[in-house]
């Protein structure tokens, strides 16, 4: 039998399989089983209520999707009273994600929300900021550190730091994050990108520039995840472009020690039960016995060996 289960720090996950934040709702329960999920990511809220960015939101590619949302939240006491006890009743582990407009409101949040039935709190630093033309906390060493330095001191619960990709030397900015007392990094969130319609002569997105998420983006992320791992000792939730068991099993090898699957619950809502399933039978194939084994396993050179003894 394969034991399936991971550790994020002091946080044990059922499976290595979780969403990101933002691509699931409370409809989804209606199709998939929660509980069979390693741990539910929930939606990232703000300090204040938040309609969001113009429409349109969403421009789609073949292979990616073009976001700009502009994190529209119902507030702090909402997650409270209605989202947290709907989530609250499954077993799986609930995680909540927030952001905020400095850095010490990032703390204040954090202390609020830090209810029992929190395991853990994302501070979402990767989101564009939208008074900054696309700048995020996260592409700043120094307020990066800060947002996670100042939720360390406001709650009790694990601090994950979701990083975002748009910056030069993403391994800087994890060890950052670790010595400020993160307990996971997730990396990571959206490339920025813009989309422009050329026959009416316009961007396709209200905000003009959104964040490309998908499979277009599986290679670069991939590589963020490789580097980050081989820079921190803290866990790393690999996240992007992930469709399927099989991405899963590859950012795990290239160091990541569970992952988020996004853009394809839009697209696919059974994609994160059907991924945990592929994943075990990957693992009987290959004669390994812990899914925790294969994090980092992946051989040093294409001519290598893997550092974890399975079958062909």
């Amino acid at each position: 039998m394969v034991d399936l289960s991971v550790s994020i720090g002091s946080l044990k996950l059922a499976n290595p399989i979780m969403p990101g934040s933002g691509t699931m709702a409370e409809g989804l329960a209606d199709i998939i089983d929660l509980d069979g999920l390693g741990a539910i990511v929930l939606k990232t809220i703000t300090p204040d209520i938040r309609q969001g960015t113009l429409t349109p939101r969403v421009a789609e590619f073949n292979d990616a999707t073009l976001f700009s949302i502009g994190i529209p939240s119902k507030g702090p006491d909402y997650f409270l009273n209605n989202t947290l006890p709907f989530y609250g009743r499954y077993k799986a582990p609930v995680v909540a994600s927030v952001s905020a407009d400095t850095v010490e409101d990032f703390g204040t949040l954090a202390a609020y929300i830090s209810a029992p039935s929190i395991a853990a709190i994302e501070a979402n630093i990767s989101c564009p900021n939208l008074r900054a033309h696309g700048r995020a906390f996260g592409m700043d060493i120094e307020a990066t550190a800060g947002v996670i330095a100042a939720m360390k001191r406001a709650t009790d619960k694990p601090v994950w730091a979701k990083l975002t990709p748009n910056v030069g030397d993403i391994a800087a900015f994890a060890k950052a994050a670790e010595q400020a007392g993160a307990d996971a990094i997730v990396t990571g969130n959206a490339i920025l990108g813009m989309a422009v319609d050329a026959e009416r002569m316009r961007p396709r997105l209200g905000n003009v520039i959104g964040g490309l998420t998908g499979s277009a983006v599986k290679p670069i992320l991939l590589r963020m995840v490789h580097q980050c791992a081989q820079a921190v000792d803290i866990p790393i939730i690999g996240c992007g472009g992930i469709t399927n068991g099989e991405d899963a099993v590859e950012y795990m090898l290239a160091g990541a020690t569970a992952v988020q699957m996004g853009t394809v619950n839009f697209v696919h809502p059974g994609a994160m039960p059907e991924a945990v399933g592929w994943i075990e039978g990957y693992c009987r194939r290959h004669g390994v016995e812990r899914v925790r084994d294969l994090t980092g396993a992946m051989s040093d050179t294409h001519a290598g060996q893997p550092k974890l003894k399975v079958t062909q």
